[in-house]
């Protein structure tokens, strides 16, 4: 595909670019460019905070270039510091190892894995020396270090900066070295260290590379950004049903952003459902039917995307549930089901509640609920069916 096309196309939703002259330059040039993105292995799970950047790299493979992944094994038990206003605490060796398992299987439910240079920086950044650290910090000053956001309002607020939390942006930056990398991808809260790369790439008498951002998505509660931290986010290996239910929760005017950014329908067709729901014309519970389908049916399939969807009609039907039924708020992320049945009265004793759940007079948004140790995660609405007439609204907080 001729350059200035695939430069129309990488463009789309980008939030960031340094610089698109560059970048076009580079297409010119180089039949395959190396497109790397690092993801730190902090918890177990990618959501779909991470997907946004994932379909952009899928975009670059889809047009012939090859991406780097590294999965941060070294640079997670540091922490990075980004859009933090604290030091992150650090994670153990076994913690890092533990999560990086699932890690790259996950990222190549998105990613072309023959197109894929899967690497692991303590491939590297483990081996550097004392004198290799002071040779890379040596090339950064902490003026410029202090221009970035969150560590200039922590040093006027004289909240601790660590030294390692300098070292985060450099070691981020050591790995594009390596791997000589012709563009780096992440989240605009990276902004900042990918910038430290191309600076770094220059030091060292590389060609720089050229940084691209996306967009940062709201979780479920439409107002932090999706993370395993805050409680909302959606899992890539979520079940079909629960990924479904969790995309149903979110927002209304979240609906075309994640149109957007997770799924392949039109453009075109995405403005014309803003459109048609904003003039009242559209109920936005049926686009985000839509929504949820596309997502679901490209992580599960077609058949398990047509089934979720049926049992989420089902199960929220008003055929089914009653207009109105208690609201029980619980100031938790998570509950055992069988200590909230006596916590809501509906049985005299915990060996009560177990015999109700094993009968199967326990359903929890229209599945049964036959495990005595089950819990349920408060991640957003639930109803919780007791019998055949009682009905709980469960919500958190």
């Amino acid at each position: 595909m001729e350059p200035e096309k695939q430069l129309e196309i990488l463009k789309k939703n980008v939030v960031d670019l340094v610089s698109e002259e560059e970048l076009l330059d580079k297409l010119k040039r180089k039949k395959q460019l190396r497109v790397k993105l690092g993801v730190d292995p902090s918890r177990p799970d990618l959501h779909l905070g991470h997907a946004v950047v994932l379909f952009k790299l899928r975009e670059f493979q889809e047009l012939g270039h090859r991406v780097v992944l590294i999965i941060g094994d070294f640079t997670a038990q540091i922490g990075d510091p980004s859009g933090r206003d604290s030091t992150r605490p650090m994670l153990s060796e076994e913690e890092v190892k533990k999560n990086a398992q699932t890690y790259a299987e996950q990222a190549f439910k998105i990613l072309d894995r023959e197109k894929t240079e899967l690497r692991f920086n303590s491939e590297w950044l483990a081996r550097m020396s004392f004198v290799d650290v002071i040779k890379l910090a040596a090339k950064y000053t902490v003026a410029r270090m202090l221009e970035r956001d969150d560590f200039a309002k922590r040093y006027r607020e004289n909240v601790p900066i660590s030294i390692a939390e300098f070292l985060y942006p450099l070691a981020q930056a050591q790995d594009s070295v390596v791997v000589e990398a012709d563009v780096e991808l992440g989240g605009t809260d990276q902004y900042f260290n990918l910038l430290v790369g191309r600076h770094i790439q220059q030091q060292v008498g590389q060609e720089p590379q050229i940084v691209m951002t996306m967009p940062i998505i709201e979780g479920t509660d439409g107002k932090l950004k999706m993370s395993k931290s805050y409680g909302n986010y959606i899992a890539f290996n979520d079940p079909a049903n629960e990924m479904f239910g969790k995309l149903m929760s979110i927002p209304d005017w979240l609906i075309t952003k994640y149109m957007k950014l997770l799924t392949k329908i039109p453009v075109e067709e995405i403005e014309e459902y803003e459109k048609l729901m904003n003039q009242g014309k559209m109920n936005p519970r049926d686009v985000k039917m839509r929504l949820a389908f596309e997502i679901t049916k490209f992580f599960h399939g077609e058949e398990a995307a047509r089934e979720a969807q049926e049992q989420f009609i089902k199960v929220f039907s008003k055929r089914e549930l009653p207009e109105e039924m208690p609201i029980v708020h619980l100031d938790m992320d998570q509950c055992e089901l069988v200590e909230l049945l006596v916590k809501l009265n509906v049985v005299s004793s915990r060996s009560e509640a177990k015999r109700l759940i094993q009968q199967g007079g326990v359903k929890l948004d229209g599945e049964k609920v036959i495990d005595i140790h089950a819990k349920i995660t408060l991640d957003r609405e639930r109803i919780l069916r007791v019998g055949k007439r009682q009905f709980f609204k469960l919500v958190r907080g």
